[in-house]
């Protein structure tokens, strides 16, 4: 397996310091240390605290974007990648994925760095409404599914594993359902 980039260990090391020691933590400074780079090696691919949340969020959303681009053609199959991307069959203990912490950076640092963001749940939502299944289903299980994410990245009262394997499974249920409607 190839070796990551600067760039990458620096964001990886982004995320890691906000998992860790919290947003008030994420620093230039603190980033450079945790990915043993100088500074000036982090200003190379980051002026800005700015700049670095910024590629947290890019990274974040071509991410899962990449994940969307495995949806099959028949009806809702957007939709199901999207449950499948946001939402792992069995509930681990695991931190939320690293990744995710973009968000949190992006909203306590700079709250106009969410409009990447933005746009893409925009697309996204433009997508699950043209996936071939009724628009309102698309939205509410979105909607479920988000809010979910939410909940895990946050630690705000995840269903037990049980729960949470039979909830997802409900959920794409729900979509064949309306595939079949």
């Amino acid at each position: 397996m190839p070796r990551p980039s600067s760039r990458e260990r620096l964001l990886d090391a982004a995320a890691d310091v906000l998992l860790t020691d919290g947003a008030e933590s994420l620093t230039l400074e603190a980033v450079a240390q945790r990915a043993g780079v100088s500074k000036g090696g982090l200003f190379y691919h980051f002026p800005t605290k700015q700049a670095m949340v910024a590629a947290m969020v890019d990274r974040l959303t071509a991410a899962f974007d990449a994940a969307l681009a495995a949806a099959g053609s028949r009806p809702g199959d957007f939709l199901r990648a999207y449950v499948e991307a946001t939402i792992p069959k069995a509930r681990t203990d695991a931190p939320a994925d690293r990744v995710t912490a973009a968000l949190l950076a992006a909203v306590l640092v700079d709250p106009a760095g969410l409009t990447p963001l933005r746009e893409r749940f925009a697309a996204w939502q433009a997508r699950l409404t043209d996936d071939g299944i009724d628009p309102a289903v698309a939205t509410a299980v979105r909607l479920a599914v988000d809010g979910w994410w939410a909940v895990r990245l946050l630690g705000l009262g995840e269903p037990d594993p049980g729960l949470h394997e039979s909830t997802r499974r409900y959920l794409l249920e729900l979509i064949d359902r309306a595939e079949n409607d």
